[in-house]
């Protein structure tokens, strides 16, 4: 398992998987160990998967500072793996809250990203979160199915804060309800780091006018992707994160859910592994 030494001295691994040119991979939860994301779907067979466990969780040590949990202070452990790789620039993917600091590095170093993909993802660096609203009208949209009866009014108590977190809510995030997904959403406890989960989106972190600026200007292209069954960021949300970008492609993929990879894996792959194949900016601005 490589490893490699962020600025303040913490031990952080990364796991590589499939073949072809490296795409670093960070993940979401947020702070959950980048296992989860698996080979997304069989992306591995068009690119070597760079997964980083980010601080504090999976392989990766537990920095002496509880602070650097912080999105925004991530960000220098993408530019110490980058430097580590020994890459110019990077293609660079994002799920969900990873997503986030994945915009945050491009933001800070615009000229080392060759191309960025941000799959289910509203920026909360741009000051875009998913409203209890959003994620009440992508749950009704799944009312026909045999497990929605017992779980809506869990969503709505645990949206409304009147309850905590029910196993029963897990089929809301996924397009099929089918055992790949009821494996995947087992093993999410187990998973995360609940307590750099609690700091990660600190919002003194965040500066939304800056961060949009320099977004504004980026010069890699760009991918946001959205689950046509996700609440969190629904399709809209997506496509106003898109809209932060000059050179922004936006996707909706049809009946996925939070994990568009499990969902329909062909659709996913064939899309994302175009995009990253196709050109990126000769320069940056």
């Amino acid at each position: 398992m490589p490893t490699f030494t962020a600025p303040d001295g913490t031990r952080l691994a990364y796991h590589l998987r499939g073949q072809g040119d490296p795409l670093v991979v960070l993940p979401g939860g947020p702070m959950r160990v980048s296992a989860y994301l698996g080979d997304l779907g069989g992306l591995t067979a068009h690119r070597r998967l760079v997964l980083l466990d980010l601080r504090g969780t999976g392989e990766s040590a537990p920095p002496a500072d509880p602070a650097t949990y912080r999105c925004d202070r991530q960000v220098e452990d993408v530019e110490a793996l980058r430097a580590h790789l020994g890459l110019e620039r990077v293609d660079l993917l994002g799920h969900s809250a990873g997503g986030s600091l994945a915009a945050l590095y491009a933001a800070r170093q615009p000229r080392r990203v060759a191309r960025l993909a941000l799959i289910i993802t509203a920026v909360r660096p741009l000051g875009l979160s998913a409203t209890a609203a959003d994620r009440l009208t992508a749950a009704r949209l799944r009312s026909g199915e045999e497990w929605f009866e017992a779980a809506y009014p869990k969503l709505v108590a645990w949206l409304a804060g009147t309850a905590d977190y029910d196993p029963l809510l897990a089929p809301f995030f996924y397009g099929r309800w089918d055992e790949t997904a009821r494996a995947h959403a087992q093993a999410d406890e187990r998973q995360t780091n609940e307590e750099a989960a609690a700091r990660y989106f600190t919002e003194a972190a965040f500066d939304p006018a800056a961060t949009r600026a320099a977004l504004g200007e980026l010069a890699a292209p760009v991918l946001v992707l959205a689950g046509g069954l996700d609440g969190g960021p629904c399709p809209d949300l997506a496509r106003r994160t898109a809209e932060a970008f000059a050179r922004a492609e936006f996707l909706v993929q049809p009946g996925a859910g939070h994990y568009p990879w499990l969902d329909d894996p062909e659709w996913f792959v064939s899309r994302v592994a175009a995009f990253f194949a196709g050109p990126a900016p000769l320069s940056a601005k």
